[in-house]
């Protein structure tokens, strides 16, 4: 691995190609640097870099690193509970992970407390996999319904984790599908669901996710470099 200016410029070139093979700019395409574990220090070389949004995981490890870094735009990438949910509030501009009625009325109670509005993706299982979180494709409508009537909460688009492969074209079924999934939830022209945003895709797929619509990728080893768990 290079030194991290070399390693987003490398991304930067990556996402520029595939957004051209897709027709569309390469900025059509926000790149999220993933810091999960990730220390203050390379935080700084990617910012130093041009990299102005990042994503974190969980909110605990969120919550150290936000009031660091306040230039920057925070994405909670990860599960949230709806114990964290106060908090999420508070340091994220957008959760990628909304996956229940559950968790929306109480992000609408958080949200209403604080006097803010909660920008969030819903998180969609797409491929099924029993170890990922999300709703089923079949229960997406039924949840933007329930959810677009909560005054505090905009859906601005869905997520997706694909499954892990070696070869990304095994998982563009996965991306398309998704890319699907919103025309049709746009479709239903319900209040304050927008799907603008596709987050979709990671270090090693996401040339392909781009080719099928993401707007969002969210990197973190081909920016910083392989992390101990």
């Amino acid at each position: 691995m290079g030194t991290v200016a070399d390693n987003v410029a490398a991304v930067r070139e990556r996402i520029a190609k595939a957004a051209v093979r897709s027709g569309r700019r390469p900025e059509d395409v926000r790149l999220i640097a993933v810091t999960k574990t990730v220390g203050p220090e390379l935080i700084k070389e990617a910012l130093a870099a041009g990299i102005t949004e990042f994503g974190e995981n969980r909110v605990q490890e969120a919550a150290g690193k936000v009031p660091v870094f306040p230039e920057a735009s925070w994405h909670l990438i990860g599960h949230l509970q709806t114990n964290k949910a106060k908090q999420a509030v508070r340091l994220f501009r957008l959760i990628h992970s909304l996956d229940s009625l559950r968790l929306a009325e109480t992000l609408e109670r958080r949200a209403e407390a604080e006097g803010c509005t909660v920008k969030c993706l819903v998180e969609v299982n797409v491929a099924g996999e029993a170890t990922k979180y999300g709703v089923t494709p079949e229960e997406l409508p039924g949840l933007v319904r329930a959810v677009s009537a909560l005054r505090h909460i905009e859906i601005e688009g869905l997520m997706t984790v694909a499954p892990y492969v070696e070869n990304p074209e095994e998982v563009r079924p996965v991306f398309r599908r998704l890319a699907e999934l919103a025309r049709e939830i746009n479709a239903l022209g319900l209040p304050r669901v927008n799907m603008k945003e596709l987050s979709m895709g990671m270090s090693g797929d996401f040339e392909v996710a781009i080719e099928e619509g993401a707007t969002m990728v969210r990197i973190g080893t081909a920016i910083f470099g392989r992390r101990d768990p």
